[in-house]
């Protein structure tokens, strides 16, 4: 249970998730976890998998590129 640390984070945080993930659904994780942050942003891909992050890497390293520049 990570309410409390989620909680605790007071940096702007960016939550990536896809909404196909079978191994972690984002009802369970994503959508919870970005209302417990002071600044969190949601950021959902449809139909990308749990491993988003080697199946569409190029995606993914825009996008948190773009977050960290922001």
């Amino acid at each position: 249970d990570f309410t409390e640390d989620l909680k605790a984070i007071a940096v702007p945080t960016l939550v990536m998730h896809g909404d196909d993930d079978q191994i972690v659904p984002i009802a369970d994780s994503a959508l919870l976890s970005v209302k417990l942050l002071r600044q969190g942003t949601l950021k959902v891909y449809e139909k990308y998998p749990h491993g988003m992050c080697t199946t569409h890497a190029e995606v993914i390293n825009r996008d948190l590129l773009a977050f960290i520049e922001g």
